[in-house]
C-alpha cells in the first residue's frame, strides 16, 4: 500500500470541488513469530445470483500490470455471475482522483462507478459520496471477525463502516543479503530492536574518502514517521475522531520522531527527498544504495522479477520497552452512494472480499497481504515462495493499531497544510524535533480549534 496511502494534496482538491459543488508493551524480548491465524471462519463467496442482467462500473487506480490484475478478477467473477458486465474506469494515482471529481461534481450516477478503490475512506463518507455498508453486512450477516484487528477502524465514520479494506500497510524489513554479506554483519531477525537496527546501520552505512555516503543502511519514506511514534508509546492527537488537541510534544512521540531524525542525520537513512529524487525505496533497494527498506508488501512482485537480488524480509525492529506498532490502514473497496445497482454492486463487493473470490487471486498473484486474516494464513500467502520469512509480515498484521491518520472529515487538510510541510523539515535536516514539534502543535491547536474542535 505505500503509493496508495500519501497523495493527500490531490485527494483535498477532489473534495474541495465537491464539496462546494493495544496490545500490551513489548517486553525487552520481542514476542515470538505470530502463526497462521486460525480462529475467524472463512469469509466465503457469495452465492450464485439471478440477478440482473446489470452492467456494473468498476473504478481503481495503478499501473497497467496492476489493471491487468484487477481484469483477471472482474473476468473471474463474470463467470460466476454471468449476469452482471464489470466494465472499467481506471486511471493512475493522480489522474484517478481528478476525474472522479468531474464525475462527482456533475451528479451522473451512470458515470460514477458503482464501485471504486478508495482512500482515504472516512474522509469521502463525511462528504456524503459514499454509501453506508452497515445495512448491507448485517441484512448478509457478513463475517466482518476474519478482518484484522482494528482494519475496518480504518473505513469507519461515525461507527459504520463505508469501505472493504483489501489488503493492509503491514511494514517489514526488507534486507539486500549481498549487502548484509558484504559488511558481515548477520541478517536480522524478527526480534531485532532499535539498537540492533542502530548497530548494523553503522556497518552497513559506506562512506568515501570525503565523507560522502555512497551506501545507506536505510531507506523508509518520511511519512512512515508514525511508525516509530506509535513503537514508543506515542500519538499525534489525543482522539483521532473527536481530537482536541496535538501531542506530539509528549516525550513519548518525541523519542520516536528522534529516533528517525538521527539516523539521517548520521547518515545512516537516505533522506527522504532524495529518495524520492532516485526511483523511490524500490530503486535505491535494488541499485544497493541501501541496504534495508521499511515497506509493505507492495515491493515484492518487483523484487521478485529483479535480476540477482538477494533479499529477505523481517519484522520490523522494535523499541526495547516499548511496543509493537504499525499502520492499521489499507485502501478499500467501496460502493458508490449514486449507484444505480447497489445490490449487484454489493454482490460484486463481497465478492472481492471474500475467501474463494477476490481476496485469494489477490493473494496469490502476489498483490496484496490480505485484509482476511484466514487467507493470510492460508498456503495462498504463506506458499508463495520468496521472501521466504513470509511470517514478518503476520507479525505486523497483529501489531497494527489506530494513529497512521486520523478519522474526522478535516483531517487531509491537516496533515497536508500543517502537519506533513513540518515533518518534511525534520527529514530534510533543517531543525530537530524539539525545535519543530512545538509551533507544529501550537499550529495544530489552533486549526482544530478554528474548526469546532472536540466537537460537543
Amino acid at each position: 500500500m505505500s503509493r496508495k496511502l500519501w497523495s493527500i494534496a490531490s485527494l483535498l482538491l477532489i473534495v474541495a470541488l465537491v464539496v462546494t459543488a493495544c496490545t500490551p508493551a513489548a517486553p525487552t524480548a520481542a514476542p515470538k513469530p505470530t502463526e497462521a491465524p486460525k480462529a475467524a471462519a472463512p469469509t466465503e463467496a457469495p452465492k450464485p445470483t439471478t440477478a440482473g442482467p446489470v452492467t456494473l462500473l468498476w473504478g481503481f487506480w495503478g499501473s497497467p500490470e496492476e489493471k491487468a490484475s484487477h481484469q483477471r478478477v472482474a473476468e473471474a467473477f463474470m463467470k460466476q455471475y454471468p449476469n452482471i458486465t464489470i466494465e472499467y474506469f481506471f486511471a493512475p494515482w493522480d489522474d484517478y482522483f481528478t476525474k472522479l471529481k468531474t464525475l462527482w461534481a456533475g451528479g451522473d450516477p451512470k458515470a460514477i462507478p458503482d464501485i471504486m478503490f478508495m482512500w482515504p475512506t472516512p474522509s469521502f463518507a463525511a462528504r456524503g459520496v459514499l454509501e453506508n455498508l452497515e445495512p448491507y453486512i448485517k441484512k448478509d450477516n457478513y463475517n466482518t471477525n476474519d478482518y484484522w484487528p482494528t482494519l475496518l477502524d480504518s473505513a469507519r465514520y461515525k461507527g459504520d463502516i463505508y469501505g472493504l479494506p483489501r489488503d493492509i500497510e503491514a511494514t517489514v524489513l526488507y534486507y539486500n543479503k549481498k549487502l548484509f554479506d558484504a559488511a558481515g554483519v548477520k541478517y536480522p531477525t524478527d526480534e531485532w530492536t532499535w539498537d540492533d537496527l542502530l548497530a548494523a546501520a553503522e556497518k552497513l552505512t559506506v562512506k568515501d574518502a570525503g565523507g560522502r555516503v555512497s551506501q545507506y543502511a536505510l531507506g523508509m519514506e518520511g511519512s512512515k514517521w508514525p511508525l516509530w511514534v506509535g513503537q514508543a508509546g506515542g500519538q499525534m492527537l489525543d482522539d483521532l475522531t473527536n481530537p482536541g488537541k496535538c501531542t506530539l510534544d509528549t516525550p513519548q512521540a518525541l523519542k520516536g520522531l528522534q529516533f528517525f531524525y538521527d539516523l539521517m542525520q548520521k547518515g545512516y537513512a537516505i533522506r527522504s527527498a532524495t529518495m524520492s529524487q532516485q526511483g523511490g525505496d524500490s530503486g535505491v533497494f535494488q541499485a544497493g544504495q541501501v541496504a534495508m527498506i521499511i515497506q509493505n508488501s507492495s515491493r515484492v512482485a518487483d523484487f521478485n522479477a529483479a535480476k540477482d537480488l538477494n533479499y529477505d524480509v523481517a519484522a520490523v525492529p522494535f523499541m526495547k520497552g516499548g511496543t509493537r506498532w504499525n499502520v492499521n490502514g489499507g485502501a478499500a473497496w467501496v460502493m458508490s452512494a449514486k449507484s444505480s445497482h447497489k445490490d449487484e454492486a454489493w454482490l460484486f463487493l463481497k465478492w472481492l472480499q471474500s475467501s474463494g473470490g477476490g481476496q485469494n487471486m489477490y493473494t496469490k498473484n502476489g498483490d496484496i497481504f490480505p485484509a482476511l486474516r484466514t487467507v493470510a494464513g492460508s498456503s495462498d500467502f504463506m506458499g508463495l515462495g520468496k521472501p521466504s520469512n513470509r511470517k514478518a509480515f503476520l507479525i505486523g498484521a497483529d501489531a497494527m493499531k489506530p494513529g497512521g491518520f486520523a478519522y474526522f472529515p478535516e483531517w487531509d487538510e491537516l496533515n497536508d497544510s500543517i502537519i506533513s510541510p513540518q515533518m518534511e523539515r525534520l527529514w530534510a535536516g533543517e531543525a530537530a524535533p524539539d525545535k519543530v514539534i512545538p509551533d507544529l502543535c501550537k499550529a495544530v491547536n489552533k486549526f482544530l480549534a478554528d474548526k469546532g474542535y472536540p466537537k460537543k
